[in-house]
């Protein structure tokens, strides 16, 4: 607003300071707007708080729905032949293991040469193909070299750009004596390589065949399959893994112990599962705080005619109490499982007075240790409408969701801060057009009322010169 202190100027009216309490006066009609902008951003941040509450048991909901993620076995031997993982479908149970063969890979050497890089092939042919099969691989692996590509290192270049099962390398020994070595990518005998070519000299130097007698390559290490026994029953594998032998477990092998078999011991573990719903549990408490200082009413003193500043900020949101009330009316419905299972205060789950939810391990290990499938059927159900982590991780994803409750009330306080805005921007060009008009008004009569006080000086004047 402009300065409109010259208005007192040559007379006596205070037009100055009567202009100022016009425009305090006018700039007063902005406050309603102010104030109501103020209570409207606070709901924004107030329901931000919210929705992060919301996600927490949302995620916390989600995990324990999907209890085949949750491990319920462990293992509590110490092996040194084998390193056991379990899956989520592991049975408690022990089992003897000895391992008498390790898988391995072949591994080829070829013919010396006396140089990597010099053409070992049939000059002759203007190309040639290497073709290496391996009885575990569907395809063979093809390599098409030119007259000018079959040296030592022309080869291992070619092989290695394919990616495949097999893999190149060259070996020096000495300045004059050089090997190409090609390794299986796999172990097993059912990716022992073959390998062969339409070009004769070449094969004196790469050719191989299983027992053949005028190989151009010699085997250095075997291909190998894993033998191992479980329990008494033999078991081999190309693959120093075994993932289905016992189900649900899977064997890194790493050295024989033929004559010592070791035990392998896989025990039941509620810990994964007790830690799934305590997380749940503590999510759902945190939110029940943050939902109490959101609604938090205090009472005015007698007399007063204002609410209480610490109110909180979401007081009488009939949004936030009606997914309040949603939340915690699953907590005491019955979740159709089809188990002995149906409330969660049958796994230990109870609510207090306040709303908090507690959990008694002890009742929760020993529903893990008599009845874990009804435990599982109860919380996750069919894993899409039933059970009681399915209902609540599906109400909060559409609560939460674009078109939810939370998006819903946060548009609808959007909306209204931006008529606000609108209202506030409207008033104030108001404000400002009948200021100007004021300050035009006042500095006219500050003219007329200055040309009047110089008319009357005169006369004074002229009296005074007449007396």
């Amino acid at each position: 607003m402009a300065s409109v202190s010259n208005l007192n100027a040559g007379n006596s009216l205070g037009l100055s300071d009567l202009y100022d309490q016009l425009q305090s006066a006018e700039q007063a009609n902005l406050t309603p707007i102010t104030t109501q902008q103020t209570s409207f951003k606070a709901k924004l941040t107030a329901w931000g708080v919210v929705q992060t509450s919301l996600a927490k048991v949302q995620t916390a909901a989600a995990a324990l729905k999907n209890t085949s993620a949750i491990a319920s076995t462990k293992v509590s031997s110490t092996n040194t032949a084998f390193t056991a993982t379990l899956a989520n479908s592991a049975s408690a149970g022990s089992y003897s293991v000895e391992v008498t063969q390790l898988a391995k890979a072949q591994s080829l050497l070829s013919t010396a040469a006396t140089s990597k890089d010099t053409d070992l092939g049939d000059s002759s042919l203007a190309s040639r193909t290497i073709t290496i099969s391996q009885p575990g691989q569907s395809t063979p692996m093809t390599v098409t070299l030119n007259q000018d590509q079959t040296s030592l290192a022309d080869i291992r270049d070619a092989i290695n750009k394919q990616q495949g099962s097999v893999t190149a390398s060259v070996i020096k020994s000495d300045d004059n004596t050089y090997y190409l070595s090609l390794t299986s990518r796999d172990t097993g005998v059912a990716n022992q390589m073959t390998v062969s070519t339409n070009d004769t000299k070449l094969a004196g130097y790469i050719g191989y065949t299983q027992g053949g007698s005028s190989n151009g390559m010699t085997e250095q290490v075997p291909a190998a399959d894993a033998k191992l026994s479980i329990n008494g029953v033999a078991i081999t594998r190309s693959s120093n893994t075994i993932t289905d032998a016992p189900e649900g477990v899977t064997l890194n092998l790493t050295k024989t112990n033929t004559g010592s078999p070791e035990t392998l011991s896989v025990t039941k573990d509620n810990a994964p599962m007790i830690a799934a719903v305590q997380a749940y549990v503590d999510a759902y408490n945190s939110l029940q705080t943050t939902i109490a200082n959101q609604t938090k009413y205090t009472a005015v003193d007698p007399g007063s005619t204002t609410q209480n500043s610490s109110n909180g900020d979401l007081l009488g949101d009939g949004t936030l109490r009606n997914i309040q009330t949603s939340l915690r009316s699953k907590l005491s419905s019955s979740a159709q499982s089809g188990g002995s299972i149906s409330l969660l205060s049958q796994i230990g789950v109870t609510q207090d007075v306040n709303g908090k939810l507690t959990v008694d391990n002890t009742k929760l290990s020993n529903a893990l240790d008599q009845k874990a499938a009804d435990v599982v059927s109860f919380l996750s159900g069919d894993g899409k409408t039933t059970g009681f982590a399915t209902q609540t991780s599906n109400y909060l994803d559409q609560v939460l969701g674009t078109d939810g409750s939370v998006q819903n009330a946060t548009d609808g306080i959007n909306k209204s801060l931006k008529k606000l805005s609108d209202d506030y921007d409207r008033v104030n060009a108001q404000i400002t057009a009948t200021m100007a008009r004021y300050k035009t008004q006042f500095t006219n009569l500050n003219t007329l009322v200055s040309s009047m006080t110089q008319t009357q000086n005169y006369l004074t004047q002229q009296f005074a010169n007449m007396s």
